[in-house]
């Protein structure tokens, strides 16, 4: 294509078939699946016409059947002002009919999947969405299995999600925007949000940074995350990521917005508070009991992950007094052998295990489990039995590596978190690591998620602001929503 989408702005077709089928030629001069299927009808009223189209963006039957056949077949007497008009609202039976003339937005909806009709002497031109691309189809995500629950997941056609959404939110307050973001991709991104629960400043804030992206293409949410992210060098998310409609459906009725990128399965929702990284959808479809012990375990294999490295390194370099005698002979004589220091062993472990973890996810599934039973078992054991490393190295860095796969959302925060406490461990002991975690909670606690505090329960101490934090309360007693809302009501009293 020649050009960009925004270089033929202000720009119209001329209404002679000949010369706009000229200018479309010359914009998709070097693409081959542009295709232009010319109609002459010479029955009660006779017109020539033309269709152009991208191949394999439209639904060739649809094509036929709603727009070609009833154009061939078309008789009416010369009563009517307008043919285009005429044609648009009498003959066409395409799911939707738009009138256009400016060359841009009629770029945009070829790109888009439509095809254009151009009718020889009439400056009208008629978009028509007979859209037939194919998709994935609707499946479960690999990323976020449950066993209890929906099944549904988004898949890459931003229509076909916004359809799953509305189906889970059944309300007119639903609003869907949308917005055109990438100066070549033109990608189209939708903000949805319910109108009487969103924040309006927070609302306009977001349409504001997404207007003010200046980049050439989007081709995933997390385009959008890192360009309108209020925090991008931070360890901690600001804003959500899901392939659920279910959680984007929940979080929209808690007053948050999503945005939805077309060809991308990912949907993003704002604000993002510190508390969601430890939530699961499966939380809410288990009785609150199970939900709030698996939330507990989640926040107790967070501090797990990112202090026991640590708190090893400190005690058994810098604090040994602090460990039993027995425990500590112990310790000393596994690592009698062992070429390395305890930090050099222990951050070396860290690398390994995290190498093991991303091979094991980019190898083919077949594969995958077995490089990770034989790296894990198999290599760690005769690591030992070598003395390469010491057991208790071992034991404490695939602890705290294990504990970190229950926290998905975290997982650049805890490898940085780590390594970071194992350093400051390594350098002034306890007194170090200590001081990195108040620096961790002062960074938290500084966050804001698009005007909204990353801990916002902290703001108002009740047992509303708590109600689903560390633990899920019943439905019965969750009355309020969180506190960015228009309005914080969620079920009153009986």
């Amino acid at each position: 294509m020649a050009g960009q989408i925004e270089d033929y702005k202000n720009q119209f077709i001329s209404g002679s078939l000949k010369k706009d089928i000229a200018i479309f030629k010359e914009i998709f001069k070097n693409d081959a699946t542009l295709r232009i299927k010319f109609i002459s009808a010479r029955k009660a009223v006779p017109f020539d016409a033309a269709i152009i189209y991208i191949d394999g963006m439209v639904d060739s039957t649809q094509l036929n059947e709603a727009v070609i056949e009833p154009l061939i077949e078309i008789e009416v007497e010369n009563d009517f002002e307008s043919l285009s008009e005429y044609i648009e609202k009498q003959v066409l039976f395409a799911r939707d009919v738009k009138v256009k003339t400016e060359i841009s937005q009629i770029l945009e909806g070829i790109l888009y999947g439509e095809a254009l009709l151009l009718i020889d002497n009439s400056q009208n031109a008629l978009m028509l969405d007979v859209k037939g691309f194919r998709t994935r189809g609707i499946s479960e995500p690999e990323n976020e299995r449950i066993t209890e629950g929906p099944r549904e997941g988004f898949e890459e056609a931003a229509l076909l999600n916004l359809a799953l959404l509305r189906r889970k939110l059944g309300t007119p307050d639903l609003c869907i925007e949308l917005n055109r973001v990438g100066r070549r991709t033109n990608t189209a991104v939708f903000v949805c949000y319910l109108g009487t629960l969103a924040n309006p400043k927070t609302l306009k804030k977001i349409k504001k940074a997404l207007q003010n992206i200046n980049i050439d293409g989007i081709l995933d949410t997390n385009y959008i995350i890192e360009e309108i992210s209020p925090h991008p060098f931070s360890l901690f998310k600001t804003a959500g990521k899901t392939e659920r409609p279910d959680i984007v459906a929940a979080r929209l009725l808690e007053g948050r917005i999503a945005i939805i990128v077309d060809g991308s399965p990912m949907v993003m929702t704002l604000p993002y508070l510190f508390c969601e990284n430890f939530q699961s959808d499966e939380d809410y479809y288990q009785t609150f009991l199970l939900g709030s012990f698996g939330r507990m375990i989640r926040y107790f294999c967070f501090a797990l992950s990112i202090f026991v490295p640590a708190l090893f390194v400190a005690i058994t370099t810098l604090h040994p007094e602090f460990l039993p005698t027995s425990f500590l002979i112990t310790v000393m004589q596994q690592r009698t052998a062992v070429p390395f220091s305890i930090v050099t062993e222990t951050m070396g472990m860290i690398l390994i295990f995290e190498i093991l973890k991303e091979t094991g996810v980019r190898m083919p599934q077949n594969i995958g489990p077995a490089l990770s039973i034989v790296g894990g078992l198999v290599v760690g054991q005769a690591a030992v039995e070598a003395k390469i490393i010491s057991a208790p190295t071992l034991i404490i860095v695939a602890l705290s590596g294990i504990a970190g796969l229950m926290l998905p959302r975290l997982r650049a925060a805890v490898f940085y978190l780590r390594i970071l406490f194992v350093l400051l461990a390594a350098l002034w002991g306890l007194y170090g690591l200590f001081c990195g975690v108040i620096l961790m909670i002062m960074h938290i606690i500084s966050i804001k998620s698009y005007e909204t505090d990353y801990t916002l329960t902290l703001n108002r101490i009740s047992f509303q602001s708590f109600k689903d934090t560390i633990w899920r309360a019943p439905w019965h007693l969750m009355r309020t929503r969180p506190l960015f809302n228009k309005n914080i009501t969620r079920q009153r009293k009986k």
